[in-house]
């Protein structure tokens, strides 16, 4: 009997590696009949602020693309489908001294292989409040700041991010801890986070989707290789989220610059079949893909109208 090649080398299998979220996204929404490729954000370097004071002397805030919870709104527990009724088109803040119910259901997480039912996954405040009490960080900021999931580079980079650094300024942050969760959203933060570095809050994004954050350059980013919607960590795995949240912070610590880079040693299983699924048209078949693309359009519509009547 042969000894595979692997094997024999002990080589990971090849498809184990960060899943291509840009070339998939591209390619599925061709598939689906979306013709005009979508331009992601792309620069050659970063800005980077270093931290002005020790970290167990700063003032932390959370940034997520997450949206508070709205009855009102149809379907957003774990596993609901797309819903974009439920998304929001402008900055918004939360005080962190109460609790918070912030779901995802608005957007393209990966809904086969995680079902958004801990929102420590996504959303790492009550971490960050751990570690504020142990003295690891100085301070939680009295507010988390929700910026919203924009395909419009320009609104993000002219409109959401300044009010990000302005809300982060009145509030006296050192920096900014960013969790983005699905791939557009992944490109906002990290234009965000340039914009405040370029601005003196210093920051870390903590992501799944390295190929677009890379892309967009931003000063430092904790790569974690799990599915779309688990950025600070595994789901009833407060050891993992206290890892992730903890690598997050030595990034900041020691970034020596610009588009530092950290993969998590975290695997999310043995079993690297989950990321062959993501929007990957080789596995759908025509008829899968027409229903897509009407579910698509009237999630479109539906947005459309939010946006409109925001405006």
């Amino acid at each position: 009997m042969t000894v595979p090649l692997n094997d024999q080398l002990g080589f990971a299998p090849d498809d184990d590696a960060p899943v291509p979220y840009m070339a998939r996204t591209r390619e599925y929404y061709q598939a689906i009949g979306y013709t005009t490729p979508y331009r992601w954000a792309h620069y050659v370097d970063a800005p980077f602020q270093p931290l002005k004071k020790p970290l167990n002397q700063s003032r932390v805030a959370i940034v997520t693309t997450a949206a508070p919870f709205d009855p009102a709104k149809g379907d957003q527990g774990p596993g609901a489908k797309y819903n974009g009724g439920a998304k929001f088109y402008s900055v918004y803040g939360g005080d962190t001294s109460k609790t918070h119910d912030l779901r995802i259901s608005h957007l393209a997480y990966d809904r086969v292989h995680t079902s958004a039912e801990d929102s420590g996954t996504w959303f790492p405040l009550s971490q960050l409040e751990r570690l504020a009490r142990e003295g690891r960080i100085g301070e939680v900021a009295p507010r988390f700041f929700g910026v919203p999931t924009n395909r419009s580079h320009r609104v993000t980079i002219e409109i959401d991010a300044p009010e990000i650094l302005a809300r982060c300024r009145a509030d006296k942050v050192d920096v900014a801890v960013l969790v983005p969760n699905c791939p557009v959203c992944h490109q906002t933060v990290s234009l965000v986070a340039r914009h405040l570095d370029a601005n003196g809050t210093s920051t870390v994004v903590m992501g799944c989707a390295k190929d677009i954050v890379e892309h967009a350059a931003v000063p430092r980013f904790l790569f974690s290789d799990f599915p779309l919607g688990n950025s600070a960590g595994k789901p009833h795995d407060p050891d993992s989220q206290a890892f992730t949240l903890e690598l997050a912070l030595r990034v900041l610590e020691t970034a020596p610059a610009a588009q530092t880079t950290v993969h998590s040693p975290l695997r999310w299983s043995a079993d690297v079949s989950w990321k062959r699924d993501y929007n990957n048209i080789a596995l759908l078949s025509a008829d899968e893909l027409a229903r897509r693309r009407r579910e698509f359009d009237a999630q479109k519509q539906i947005a459309r109208g939010l946006r409109e009547s925001a405006a």
